[in-house]
Parts: structure tokens; C-alpha cells; sequence
């Protein structure tokens, strides 16, 4: 019998639903970081990380054990999309709770001797175009977000993006340009300057 490090991810999955809980484990130890790696990317938050790590995973066992895996030759594909999912259920949440949370670690500007004065207020300028950018990023369109994050959070390219997302790079690509156009809008509207210039 082949050993299962050396199957398939498909095979491992069937191994699995049939009972092997060793294959599971080996389908973890692969994908483990190139997943955790995807949701702390996105979330910056070390804690909410390991939770959603955690959940992702319960979620594939739980659709494995029902028979409900039909991702034939994509498991890493759909692993990143549960997890993926569940980041986009966070912020849909925060967003109807209208909780707008700011970065861990706040920087104060005035009072850091590393800071030179002539900096001061370049270092507040970006810091608040960063901020802006982000409140921006949450009223976009989950679909368009998605891809933003995706594509400039995580360096994706356009096809791993579709993969992931299960559109057509097209899509993908115009989900992306109507994202861009409408941050640009809402600053616009807002009357938020996104450049240092």
C-alpha cells in the first residue's frame, strides 16, 4: 500500500472519509501554514488568526465526514476558500455591528524621540492615509473587497485569485477595476486626500 505522504491530496481526503484520521493529519500538515499564513495576512490579528485557522479546519472535517467534499484535484483551492469565507463572515459581521476597529498597536507620533520633528508630519499623514484607505476597503462591495485584499494583501495573482474565488480571471480582474474606481469615488465624496503629494 502506497503511504500516505506520498498520496494525493484527493486520495488522502478519500482516505479520510473512509476512516483513516492519519490521512487528515497529513492534509493538515501540508496546507497548515500556507493557510494560517492566508488568514493572518488579512486579519493582522495573531488571536482571530488561530481562530479562524481553527474553524477552517473543523469546517473541512466536519463537510469530509458528511460526504459533502466534491472539490475533485483542488483541496488546497477550497481549504483557502473556507477559510476565506469565514475572514469575510468576521468582517460582515463587524460591518453590520458598525464596529470600525483600529490597528493593534497605535503609534503615538508626539511623543517618539526616534521621530525627528521634520518627519512628524509625514509619519501622521501616512498614517492616516493607511486609516482612510481601510475604512474605504470596508464599504466596498464584499466581492470587490475580496479581490482587493487578495490581490494587494496577499500578492495573489489574478488566476489564483479566480481559482480561489471560482470566477473567471475577466471577473476577477474587473471586480478588482471596479473596486479601485469606487475607492476612488468614495474619496472623492469624502473629500479624503490618499496621497502624499
Amino acid at each position: 500500500m502506497i503511504s500516505l505522504k506520498k498520496m494525493t491530496d484527493e486520495d488522502l481526503v478519500i482516505a479520510y472519509a473512509q476512516g483513516n484520521n492519519d490521512a487528515f493529519n497529513i492534509l493538515l500538515e501540508r496546507h497548515k501554514s500556507s493557510v494560517y499564513s492566508y488568514i493572518y495576512y488579512i486579519v493582522r490579528n495573531r488571536e482571530m488568526a488561530e481562530d479562524i485557522f481553527q474553524e477552517t479546519f473543523v469546517k473541512a472535517i466536519i463537510t469530509i465526514r458528511q460526504g459533502r467534499y466534491t472539490e475533485n484535484g483542488k483541496f488546497r483551492a477550497w481549504i483557502n476558500r473556507i477559510a476565506h469565507n469565514l475572514i469575510i463572515d468576521i468582517y460582515r459581521q463587524e460591518k453590520n455591528e458598525q464596529t470600525i476597529s483600529n490597528d493593534e498597536c497605535e503609534v503615538d507620533l508626539l511623543n517618539n524621540a526616534k521621530l525627528a520633528d521634520s518627519t512628524i508630519e509625514d509619519e501622521m499623514i501616512k498614517e492616516q492615509i493607511l486609516s482612510d484607505v481601510k475604512q474605504l476597503i470596508r464599504y466596498l462591495p464584499d466581492n470587490q473587497r475580496e479581490v482587493l485584499m487578495m490581490r494587494y494583501y496577499q500578492n495573489l495573482s489574478f488566476k489564483e485569485i479566480a481559482d480561489l474565488t471560482g470566477v473567471s480571471i475577466n471577473t476577477a480582474l474587473g471586480r478588482m477595476r471596479y473596486a479601485i474606481l469606487n475607492m476612488r469615488r468614495m474619496a472623492d465624496e469624502k473629500k479624503l486626500i490618499l496621497t502624499m503629494d
